[in-house]
């Protein structure tokens, strides 16, 4: 790969901090920084397209294909919407931002699993209301007496797994090598998912969306789980069956959810899962957090450092 002479940063970028505060960050880097205006855009941009070499986005667009592009960074850690085979057969190399949310996405499924033991949602849901009302004496639970099954331990799942274990929690884990992982007690191979997740309180998702991934958690799953369980889902919406997750939920068979992540983004409006006061929905925004664009630019900093030594690629997808 020849040297990145104009990075882009794509407009898309402001779902999660600004584009421009981004080009600053890398204001001091070996290749101009430009802003990149989305398709169609009448934004006027420091750049366009077809003069950078590389380019740092949120979305993908098919004129990616076709804009001379040699590398492109996904800021977020998924990748799902890239079409891997178009990309490779144009030599365009693509790099994700795996590894940087361990430690934020682990808070929020920990937050989640607080709100449910301590009816901290419910207590806001009041607020809300102006109503003071305490819970039935046997509503509220202590974690540390709780287990949580985390699903997929990578670096979120890890995240996951080291704060649940910080509460006092018996953490087991679900991973494709089962080998011991710090903080879990136990892990399984996928084959024993229903295993894994029989005994567990919490059922805490952090799988990459794949083929082998989608629909990993539907009916079976959950009637696998505890009826007191919860399902926390930090990964990506279709590794959850969203409509036997909702008959699960319908039928008692599982306690209640924590939703950061969904099959149809936004949530549409009319979806029952607003409507539950047993399952919290939160915007695809675990990742969420005030250093997410340092994080982000020191992936891009490092790679632009490899290529310039002729090193291959962190983070490479394709």
């Amino acid at each position: 790969m020849s040297r990145i002479s104009t990075l882009g940063v794509h407009d898309s970028v402001a779902e999660v901090f600004p584009a421009s505060v981004f080009r600053d960050a890398l204001a001091d880097a070996d290749p101009s920084v430009s802003i990149v205006g989305d398709e169609g855009s009448e934004r006027p941009s420091d750049a366009g397209l077809d003069a950078c070499d590389a380019l740092v986005t949120f979305t993908y667009e098919e004129r990616f294909l076709d804009a001379g592009l040699d590398w492109i960074h996904s800021i977020q850690a998924g990748v799902d919407r890239f079409p891997f085979d178009e990309l490779d057969a144009r030599g365009i190399a693509l790099t994700n931002s795996t590894g940087i949310h361990g430690d934020v996405v682990g808070e929020t499924a920990a937050g989640l699993m607080l709100a449910f033991a301590r009816r901290l949602h419910v207590h806001r849901s009041n607020q809300e209301r102006g109503e003071w009302r305490q819970p039935a004496w046997d509503d509220a639970f202590p974690l540390r007496r709780e287990s949580a099954c985390v699903v997929g331990l990578g670096t979120l799942g890890r995240g996951i797994a080291t704060r649940a274990a910080a509460l006092g929690m018996d953490v087991t884990g679900v991973k494709r090598t089962p080998i011991p992982v710090d903080g879990v007690d136990r892990v399984y191979p996928p084959e024993k998912l229903h295993e894994a997740v029989a005994d567990a309180r919490f059922v805490a998702v952090a799988v990459p969306l794949t083929d082998d991934t989608e629909g990993m958690l539907s009916v079976p799953e959950f009637d696998a789980m505890r009826d007191d369980a919860y399902l926390i889902n930090v990964a990506r919406g279709p590794v959850v069956d969203q409509e036997s997750l909702v008959d699960a939920l319908d039928a008692g068979e599982i306690a209640g959810a924590g939703l950061d992540v969904f099959e149809t983004e936004p949530l549409p409006a009319d979806s029952s899962l607003w409507d539950r006061e047993e399952v919290i929905v939160t915007p695809h925004a675990a990742g969420f957090n005030d250093e997410y664009y340092e994080r982000v630019a020191t992936i891009v900093r490092e790679n632009l450092r490899r290529l310039g030594a002729g090193e291959s690629l962190t983070n490479r997808v394709v």
